[in-house]
């Protein structure tokens, strides 16, 4: 059977599903849910659509949310949802509502880390 009819690459890899490459990004981040406080925490990946958050107490998949992540002296605000679920390690999140301009920034935030790489 062909690898990649069974959702495996070439080197039987499972295939990459995201749309835009992760770098490996430590940026400060909060995490609003309603009205309480925000939970500060650090990314450990980013990318265009989303990023992973390490976290010892996890959020449910499906929880929606607001992630503020502070790049450098910018701010970037995105609400998102909650894709993965690891206990006790962390969250990947999905970006899915960001401004034109926060998305800019977090583009030109990436390409000069990937440069910087």
């Amino acid at each position: 059977m062909n690898p990649l009819q069974v959702g495996l690459d070439t080197e039987n890899r499972p295939r990459e599903k995201r749309q835009w490459p992760r770098a490996k990004v430590a940026a400060q981040a909060e995490l609003r849910l309603g009205g309480s406080a925000p939970i500060r925490a650090r990314t450990t990946d980013l990318s265009l659509g989303g990023c992973y958050i390490e976290m010892m107490f996890t959020l449910a998949v499906g929880k929606e949310l607001e992630i503020v992540l502070w790049l450098g002296q910018s701010r970037v605000a995105a609400h998102a949802t909650v894709v993965t679920c690891h206990p006790q390690f962390g969250n990947g999140f999905q970006f899915t509502e960001i401004s034109a301009d926060d998305r800019d920034l977090l583009e030109t935030f990436l390409e000069a880390t990937d440069t910087a790489s």
